[in-house]
């Protein structure tokens, strides 16, 4: 079988010192905010080029915590994308805001900024970009936009850990950016883990104590807040695989531009954007052909999937209010994606085997 990640491999690779660290830290009996979460938060700092970094639970809680530290209220709106994880709009939800969504590129499956301004209300409060696939959003123009009409930009880089625009990294170009560590991740751990880049100093107070039950003093507490820590072994292994993440997206580039130099007469690939450094967290392409291609490669043992098969705007929770609003490149692109494996150890052989079944199948 070929998996669409391959989690076993790469731990053997880095098991000893894995092992290592573990038993350290174990030692150590620090499990709760140890010495490795801060090294964590400082050394993932220094990497994205960020002044802080606040590790917390999740992905979606480094959301949460970042729109209620940004003091977001009941009833704001916030313009997003529907072509998402929903941990995106949920995130919005939990403060009680209102997600707007608007939709998406064709080429690169962000959010388009030529909709956004359309989007706008008195009410409008903040955007949240998502980088898709490791696709950088154009952070250019949307933070001008922004800028324009006074609005926040939270980035969601779930899925961008190490992409860039030039040489400023995702999660730099807004006021925080929200990463996770869960364990398919460009850089994740064996459970879910969070963190926040932010390059202002009162919005990292704030999520810090957010974060930590609303306390600034062990015991006193004036807000109410959150358990979101990270765990102290779960930032053991994220130190040790933040060394190796250039290497890892590095190869994740590698194999995405092989799928797309022996697959680009017969599907459309992803596109990757001259000026943005795209990670590949997945590789997604679009073929009319999607479920035959995905049953072929299932009858051949190899893994594929879809991210993400029904838009947010058409999902129950939200289909109420957003019935008679169409996205039509969302659901378009909804109908025709699928993602094959990827990952930093996928060999030429089985990729060509991998193309030699879609071949096949879309003959």
């Amino acid at each position: 079988m070929i998996p669409m990640v391959d989690l076993k491999g790469q731990y053997h690779k880095l098991k000893a010192e894995i092992d290592t660290a573990l038993m350290t830290a174990l030692e150590n009996t620090q499990f709760v905010m140890g010495p490795n979460v801060s090294a964590f938060e400082q050394e993932a700092a220094q990497y994205l080029g960020a002044k802080h970094a606040v590790a917390c639970a999740s992905g979606t809680d480094a959301l949460h915590l970042a729109l209620r530290a940004a003091g977001l209220q009941p009833g704001d709106e916030v313009i997003t994308t529907p072509f998402t994880f929903i941990a995106t709009a949920e995130a919005i939800c939990y403060i009680g805001a209102v997600p707007v969504f608007v939709d998406i590129d064709p080429k690169t499956f962000n959010i388009d900024p030529e909709l956004i301004e359309q989007a706008i209300t008195p009410k409008t409060r903040a955007i949240i970009p998502v980088h898709l696939f490791g696709q950088p959003a154009d952070m250019p123009r949307i933070t001008a936009i922004a800028k324009k009409h006074n609005l926040m930009v939270v980035e969601d880089c779930a899925q961008s850990f190490g992409a860039a625009i030039g040489k400023t990294m995702t999660g730099n170009f807004g006021i925080a950016g929200c990463h996770s560590f869960f364990p398919s991740k460009n850089l994740g751990c064996y459970g879910d883990g969070g963190m926040i880049t932010t390059n202002d100093d009162h919005l990292a107070n704030e999520m810090k104590v957010l974060r930590n039950h609303g306390s600034y003093e062990r015991y006193h507490h004036s807000i109410i807040g959150y358990n979101s820590r990270l765990d102290e072994l779960q930032a053991v292994i994220l130190r040790i695989k933040l060394k190796h993440v250039e290497e890892y997206n590095r190869e994740r580039r590698r194999v995405a531009h092989t799928y797309s130099k022996l697959l680009a007469d017969i599907v459309t690939p992803p596109f990757e954007d001259e000026i943005g450094n795209h990670v590949y967290h997945q590789y997604t392409l679009l073929s009319s052909q999607r479920d035959a291609i995905m049953k072929a490669l299932s009858d051949n043992k190899i893994s594929s999937a879809v991210y993400y098969p029904i838009p947010l705007h058409k999902q129950k929770v939200f289909a109420v209010d957003y019935a008679d609003i169409p996205m039509p490149v969302s659901e378009k692109v909804a109908s025709e994606c699928m993602s094959l494996p990827i990952h930093p150890d996928l060999g030429e052989s089985q990729i060509k085997r991998i193309v030699d079944v879609i071949r096949s199948a879309c003959k």
